[in-house]
């Protein structure tokens, strides 16, 4: 199910600039790259005292096919809420735009239960995370703790949100450029920014425009933003075929490129 109605405030909705039936990642995929790149969150618990009100802790996680772990105090207020109730929530958000509101953010929401026996998958999927964590992981007041996870609601920024349904979330996996990602959008718009704007001029309808930066780039393409003189307008491009490396990514780039050369008789 998806919910795109809550997006920044504006008049009319103008044409999109691209084909929006392009390929690009479902929810659950952007949902499941998001919280790979990631490592701490902040769970919330119902208080025991003051009795059902929402308590907020900041924990370090890991996940486990999909389900997020955390290693614990039996001391922790937020331990002794989920032996009370084990209903809880896991926000993880990202923090890297200027606004904070166009951040991506994932809420997880299940039970939470002590890992109980030798619980080497939960182990490995956290200290493969935190490995610092080797330290104190064997203190006997400290335990792992799942959330399993029963709903998702992700939000990638305005205009793109939408409740994400369990079997989705776990059948999903994380895009192979989520760690690469950054680093490749960094590298094109300082470096061929130039690229960006034959991109838009060749293959979308952003043809009047004075620049253009990546925003974006997965599997399956890449997102822009295209300064018109109404303003930046985002524009997606498909790659000629799905990506699983930096080094396919660049390839494909650079076919695009010579393409739309091509296209523009340049």
């Amino acid at each position: 199910m998806t919910n795109d109605a809550h997006a920044r405030p504006s008049g009319d909705t103008p044409e999109p600039l691209y084909d929006v039936n392009v390929p690009t990642p479902t929810h659950a995929e952007r949902a499941r790259a998001l919280v790979s790149r990631i490592t701490t969150g902040t769970l919330c618990t119902l208080a025991a005292e003051p009795e059902g009100y929402p308590y907020g802790s900041f924990v370090t996680v890991g996940f486990d096919a999909g389900n997020p772990v955390f290693l614990v105090s039996t001391m922790a207020e937020h331990t002794q809420n989920l032996q009370r109730d084990p209903r809880g929530s896991l926000l993880v958000a990202e923090r890297e735009a200027d606004d904070p509101l166009a951040n991506g953010r994932v809420t997880l929401l299940g039970p939470c239960t002590r890992v109980e026996g030798d619980g080497w998958s939960a182990r490995a999927a956290f200290l493969g995370t935190h490995p610092n964590a080797a330290y104190y992981v064997d203190f006997g007041d400290f335990a792992f703790w799942r959330l399993r996870v029963e709903s998702v609601r992700y939000i990638g920024g305005y205009g793109r949100m939408s409740w994400v349904e369990a079997s989705d979330w776990h059948a999903a996996e994380a895009d192979p450029l989520a760690a690469s990602a950054a680093g490749v959008v960094a590298h094109m718009n300082d470096d061929h920014a130039d690229a960006m704007v034959l991109y838009c001029k060749a293959s979308s309808k952003a043809t009047d425009i004075s620049s253009a930066s990546m925003t974006g780039v997965d599997r399956y393409g890449f997102e822009m933003s295209a300064v018109t003189a109404g303003g930046p307008r985002p524009v997606r491009l498909a790659f000629p075929d799905p990506v699983g490396t930096p080094d396919e990514a660049r390839a494909a780039l650079i076919a695009m490129l010579k393409t739309a050369r091509t296209t523009l008789n340049l």
